[in-house]
């Protein structure tokens, strides 16, 4: 009987050949032999340099903008207005006549005044000289000190209804020119509560002015920021929805403690330089630099892959999630090398890399998610990863022209009569059916163009 040896070195290669795991769906057994990824399918894949550039790291809220003082203009004379001559939105200077109060009675008042003070002028004239006799006379002994006493008295009392009257004066001179109501700042009337006719009296408010000095936004934080926004760092403020900066300014002040309620700290923005934009009541987003580095590695958050871990904390008995990140390295263009990264400030969607990449690292930031360490791949330009235009059904498709035949639709050369009658009688077949029946076609297609070239 004889006996068959199989040589060691040809069972070891039926071994590899036959060892290889189910789910490489279909690639080459192969696979692995030598260390590399022999058969794998390559996967395309879109890369980009590293960024270096300065980062921020930064805290954002919204507030809106308002004027730093608002005045209220109260009328200090109390009757009814005559005339309004400014509207909300208007702007006006220091000193500008915004209103008028009906002024028939302080203007009597202001003349009354005048002629009592003329009255007490002419008083004081009138003892002062009798006041001058009398001293002369004393001094010959031909008066009493009685008499000199009485005509000092007089006179006295003159000097002090001279001096009430001057003030009464001022008093009706003051009441009078209140009846114009003035703006007390340069601003923009932004309340108005009284129409002509009203009755304006004192303590009740007519406009509201918000200067425009200066501006400022109020905003409040949670613990952490609020702890991190120092005074005198630099704020960036745009518009909601809007990409630009409308205007740039420093943080001012700042509450030295938290509201009880929602445990928000207050922070007060000085606005430095404002656009055309900005004007009070309008919302921004206040963008507040706390560190900046310059010459930085950054990737982009979309080219980071995260790995989360489960680990139980046998102390607490607890869960806790670890989480990692990384990013692929494009070696060569046609292997993917995984890079775990040590991250640093975020900004948008910005981060810093302290660790893990290479000023001269090509990062995957397309395709990545499928990847692994050591994965082929094919680096491939955006236009690969847009989607396909669509085409009209029945067009013939332009491919490889080995499989021309197999791939082309086989009603594309019917007329529409023809056509209408093979979707019909298709309608009631299974789908190998229609296959085969469409195979058929196909064929009879390929016998009418050899007869015909033929």
């Amino acid at each position: 009987m004889k006996k068959f040896f199989i040589p060691i070195f040809v069972l070891s290669l039926f071994v590899l050949g036959c060892s290889g795991d189910d789910s490489n769906n279909g690639q080459s057994g192969f696979q692995g032999f030598g260390g590399g990824n022999f058969g794998q399918r390559a996967t395309s894949v879109e890369t980009a340099d590293v960024e270096i550039s300065s980062i921020s790291e930064q805290v954002r809220s919204f507030g809106n903008v308002k004027a730093q003082d608002v005045i209220s203009v109260l009328p200090q004379v109390s009757n009814r207005i005559t005339q309004i001559y400014v509207d909300l939105g208007d702007t006006v200077r220091q000193g500008q006549t915004l209103a008028k109060i009906h002024d028939v009675t302080f203007r009597d008042q202001l003349a009354q005044a005048r002629s009592q003070l003329e009255q007490s002028r002419i008083a004081v004239i009138r003892d002062s000289s009798e006041y001058s006799r009398q001293q002369r006379l004393i001094d010959r002994d031909l008066t009493s000190e009685a008499e000199l006493e009485i005509a000092e008295a007089n006179y006295q009392n003159s000097l002090a209804q001279l001096e009430s009257a001057q003030s009464s004066l001022t008093q009706a001179l003051e009441n009078f020119n209140n009846t114009e109501v003035k703006a007390p700042v340069t601003g923009v009337i932004t309340a108005r509560s009284l129409e002509v006719g009203d009755l304006a009296t004192t303590g009740t408010e007519i406009f509201q002015i918000a200067s425009t000095n200066g501006y400022e936004s109020r905003i409040y934080l949670p613990v952490e920021d609020w702890r991190a926004v120092k005074i005198g760092q630099n704020v960036n403020l745009r518009i909601s929805n809007e990409s630009d900066v409308s205007a740039r300014g420093i943080v001012s002040r700042k509450s030295p403690q938290l509201d009880e309620t929602t445990g928000l700290g207050e922070v007060v923005i000085t606005l430095t330089n404002v656009g055309n934009d900005i004007y009070p009541g309008v919302l921004v987003e206040n963008i507040i630099n706390i560190t900046t580095k310059e010459r930085a590695m950054i990737v982009p958050r979309s080219a980071l892959v995260e790995q989360v871990e489960t680990v139980i904390n046998p102390e607490t008995n607890t869960i806790d999630l670890e989480r990692t990140y990384s990013v692929f390295v494009s070696k060569g263009d046609s292997i993917a090398e995984r890079r775990e990264l040590e991250l640093g400030i975020e900004q948008g969607d910005r981060i810093e890399v302290l660790a893990g990449l290479l000023p001269s690292d090509q990062i995957i930031i397309t395709g990545q998610s499928g990847l692994d360490d050591g994965a082929r791949i094919q680096v491939a330009s955006g236009e690969r990863f847009q989607a396909p235009q669509e085409r009209e059904i029945g067009s013939s498709d332009q491919g490889d022209s080995s499989q021309g035949n197999e791939r082309q639709n086989p009603l594309a050369n019917m007329s529409e009569e023809e056509r209408a009658k093979a979707r019909e009688k298709m309608q009631g077949m299974s789908r190998e059916e229609r296959m085969a029946y469409l195979r058929e076609l196909r064929q009879q297609n390929a016998s009418s163009a050899d007869s015909t070239s033929n």
